[in-house]
């Protein structure tokens, strides 16, 4: 049995740093090597991210649009010196608390989530 830790390490963390990275180099203007600077990683990592080789994809989530609205605004605090881990931190907040990481969890295990994993509407994951 998987717990919604392991689906944060696995999924969610990568997701975040997709959508990050995306919204950081396309709206943002900061080139590939400065937000693999400012995420601790390699640029061949943040490359990954933009071509979509790491992350899953979940834009079909109902729980998405809240999700993406919270990164878009924590790029732009990332864009004005915002400390990462603080903004990646506090998306993982989000995701848990719009539904996403439950909806994530479910598929990825086939099972309902524990109460931990946050806000969960099943019929939005029952739908899929």
């Amino acid at each position: 049995m998987k717990i919604p830790c392991e689906i944060v390490v696995w999924q969610v963390l990568p997701l975040i740093r997709r959508e990050l990275a995306k919204e950081l180099v396309q709206v943002h203007r900061l080139s590939q090597a400065e937000v693999a600077r400012r995420f601790g990683v390699t640029d061949a990592a943040v490359s990954q991210y933009l071509t979509k080789k790491r992350g899953g994809e979940y834009s079909d989530s109902p729980s998405y649009p809240d999700f993406i609205k919270a990164v878009s605004d924590s790029a732009a605090a990332i864009a004005n010196g915002a400390d990462v881990s603080e903004e990646v931190c506090r998306l993982c907040i989000v995701a848990k608390r719009c539904g996403l990481l439950s909806e994530i969890y479910h598929e990825q295990t086939g099972s309902y989530p524990p109460k931990c994993a946050g806000a969960y509407v099943r019929e939005s994951v029952d739908s899929r």
